[in-house]
């Protein structure tokens, strides 16, 4: 008897499905608030067929908010980092019922974005004709990356860097004093180690309300420190350049901090 050689594959078996979610552009606001993000990432996993058994959301020092949604099926966990407008989110489920689409409908419409990205699909447990099959010990890091612009700055050999920094919603009375953006150049300086030459410069360009507010310069050790506080806005826009390493973070946090601002963008270039 002829065997018939298109017999189909056997069809493979996992125990659970994991997916990786990336989120770009994101309302900061939005995911820098954990009681906004708490019921978006409900109706996420309620839309996506889950049933929600419990949540608990957090916020991080100086900003971003970490949470998880348990589910009779998994869970669904989240972290973000407002300064760039980005949210990691992962989905593990047991079963067959989630529809992860539907769930990332719902987070680029609370998020407000169209950056939304499937970006891992993995069966987990998968069963075999005995039992689990052991997985490939394979490295998962497709990018070469490091967790710190320190390193970073070491490895690519730069010689300079730059930080830009958007502060909101400032409190008014703080960046209209001249005094305080005088005192806040000098304490940064300090903060970041940086040798100061000369006073800090402050002018205020008043003529056209778009543009209204002090803007400051001071020189450091091999270049300058340069801003602007837009009393239109309240926000406080700084740009920190030297050829000598400093930490982004610590100018955005303690700007942030300084000026009583509810959050911040980071920009960060190296030069080389």
């Amino acid at each position: 008897m002829a065997h018939n050689s298109l017999v189909a594959p056997p069809v493979a078996m996992s125990l659970g499905k994991h997916w990786i979610i990336e989120c770009y552009e994101c309302d900061r606001d939005v995911i820098d608030d954990p009681a906004l993000i708490e019921p978006i990432m409900l109706e996420a996993a309620n839309n996506a067929g889950a049933t929600v058994m419990g949540s608990q959301f957090h916020t991080f020092e100086p900003q971003g908010v970490s949470g998880v949604v348990i589910i009779a099926e998994s869970h669904l966990t989240i972290h973000t980092w407002p300064e760039y407008r980005y949210a990691a989110v992962d989905a593990f489920t047991c079963g067959e019922t989630i529809d992860i689409d539907r769930a990332m409908d719902v987070l680029r419409d609370r998020f407000g974005t169209e950056e939304v990205i499937l970006a891992g699909d993995l069966n987990r447990g998968i069963m075999g004709k005995n039992g689990l099959e052991r997985a490939q010990a394979i490295s998962i890091r497709q990018v070469d990356a490091v967790q710190s612009w320190r390193r970073k700055y070491e490895l690519e050999d730069a010689w300079g860097i730059l930080t830009s920094v958007d502060v909101h919603d400032c409190e008014p009375h703080l960046i209209r004093d001249e005094e305080t953006v005088k005192r806040y150049a000098v304490e940064l300086c300090e903060k970041i180690e940086m040798k100061r030459f000369g006073e800090t410069v402050v002018v205020d360009f008043g003529e056209d309300e778009r543009v209204s507010g002090f803007s400051l310069v001071q020189l450091i050790e091999t270049s300058l420190v340069s801003g602007h506080f837009a009393n239109q806005s309240n926000n406080a826009h700084i740009d920190v350049f030297s050829c000598k390493f400093y930490e982004p973070n610590d100018v955005a946090n303690f700007t942030r901090e300084f000026f009583g601002g509810r959050n911040y963008t980071l920009n960060v270039t190296l030069r080389k």
